[in-house]
């Protein structure tokens, strides 16, 4: 961010006016580093930094980059897709949400497999006869395709071999938690079939 134009401009973010824009594209004014910070996951998408022709017009402007981008966190996940029959084991990409140390839970990207509404979640920390599970399986569905009666999840309905109290629709994303702080995530895989199993089984 610099202030080398003079000219007041309203703030993306709280549109109180100013001269400080960003110093990576000279086109998105800002009032302070922490608006550009917090816009910067939209206007990341449109900066186009200036060539270095007109970085001469200003060379007394102070750059401040764009924050740095968090690295993706990688784990394995469980997919159930209503058209196939039966379950996959997917890589879902998660962005930190803060330090380790603040003890902050990732957010799984998950949207694409959600075309009709923005994903529910529930959280089962219960497995087979009740007992606690160690490490919480993290559901995502479609609130849409359940509610209103959307072809059944023949991938569920094959892990419950058909007897669920009721049919479960549309797509399901399950990752499993990395403790019951839920502070993170781990790889989930086929050995959380029976927890999973048993919940679709008594949902009503």
């Amino acid at each position: 961010m610099n202030n080398a134009s003079l000219v007041n401009h309203p703030c993306i973010l709280c549109c109180q006016t100013t001269h400080m824009w960003c110093s990576r594209c000279h086109a998105a004014w800002y009032c302070s580093t922490e608006h550009l910070q917090r816009d910067w996951p939209r206007h990341r998408q449109e900066c186009i930094p200036i060539n270095s022709q007109q970085q001469v017009q200003y060379p007394n402007m102070i750059a401040t980059p764009p924050p740095a981008q968090p690295e993706l966190i990688s784990v394995s996940a469980i997919l159930f897709m209503p058209h196939e029959e039966r379950f996959r084991i997917i890589t879902v990409q998660c962005t930190p949400q803060g330090t380790i140390s603040q003890g902050i839970c990732p957010s799984p990207l998950v949207q694409d497999y959600f075309t009709e509404s923005v994903p529910n979640t529930i959280i089962l920390t219960q497995g087979l006869n009740g007992e606690p599970l160690r490490f919480p399986l993290h559901i995502w569905f479609c609130p849409t395709s359940l509610q209103r009666g959307s072809p059944i999840n023949r991938a569920i309905y094959r892990i419950t071999n058909g007897h669920a109290t009721k049919a479960w629709c549309g797509p399901v994303v399950v990752l499993k938690f990395n403790g019951s702080r839920r502070q993170g995530y781990s790889d989930a895989g086929s050995n959380d079939l029976p927890a999973l199993s048993a919940y679709f089984l008594a949902y009503k």
